[in-house]
Formats: structure tokens, C-alpha cells, sequence
């Protein structure tokens, strides 16, 4: 019995814990506006379901404005060479990728030029047409 309550235990415990929403491309973003950006990483995060950053970026006035950029998944840019460590805060980068449909400072990476002078892929949905599909 009391294992039989344990388990009950811990399973309602996991169901009540939220799960983070993992949306598609096509919802959140939209491939008609394109941009690219160029600015100071102020912070990375490399985690499931996708890895982010954030970066500085500078408009001609001198305002400096914060961006969310998202990449793939961990897994996904370790595929395509990337490490924990190929962004770092401080580095300077350029990214190309698509808006975000709220209006919100945020973006789809598409491709990276990294502070060595490299291009990399950003792994995301829109590189693949997984967006066409809903994925």
C-alpha cells in the first residue's frame, strides 16, 4: 500500500508541474520579415527545447536595445559543430534570421557569424522548411 501511495504521490506531482510549450515556427515567427542584426552577446543559454542568446544592438542613434535571438536545440548545433562555448558574452555577432509575428524584440536565427569570422548555421526550424510544415 505504501508504495502504491508513493507512486500516486509522484505521479501527481509531475503532472503539475508545467510543461514548457514548444511551438511551431509558422506560429511565433514570420519568414516574410527578415532581418539581421548585429550586436554584443549578453547572455547564452543552451538548453532543450531550444538554446537562445541575447545580444546588445546598437541603432544609429546610439539606443541600445536587447534582442532574444533562438537557435535549435542543443543537439541539433552540436550536429553542425557548435559547442557550449561558441558564443561567449562579449563576442561580437551578426545574425540574419525572421521576426518575431508579436512585435516583440525577438528572432529565429538563421545563420551566425561568429566573432572568429565564421558562418554558422543556427539550426532552427526556417533553415529546414520545417515552418511550411508547422513543426
Amino acid at each position: 500500500m505504501k508504495n502504491w501511495f508513493c507512486g500516486l504521490a509522484i505521479s501527481l506531482g509531475i503532472a503539475a508541474v508545467p510543461a514548457l510549450a514548444h511551438h511551431s515556427f509558422a506560429a511565433e515567427y514570420d519568414s516574410a520579415k527578415p532581418i539581421t542584426l548585429t550586436g554584443t552577446v549578453t547572455k547564452v543559454e543552451w538548453m532543450n527545447p531550444h538554446a537562445r542568446f541575447y545580444i546588445d544592438v546598437k541603432d544609429q542613434s546610439g539606443k541600445v536595445t536587447n534582442w532574444e535571438l533562438e537557435l535549435g536545440s542543443p543537439n541539433g548545433l552540436m550536429r553542425r559543430g557548435w559547442t557550449r562555448n561558441s558564443l561567449k558574452e562579449g563576442d561580437i555577432v551578426t545574425v540574419n534570421g525572421s521576426l518575431a509575428k508579436d512585435g516583440s524584440n525577438l528572432a529565429n536565427a538563421r545563420t551566425v557569424k561568429l566573432a572568429d569570422g565564421r558562418q554558422v548555421f543556427a539550426g532552427s526550424a526556417s533553415e529546414t522548411g520545417d515552418e511550411k510544415a508547422g513543426n
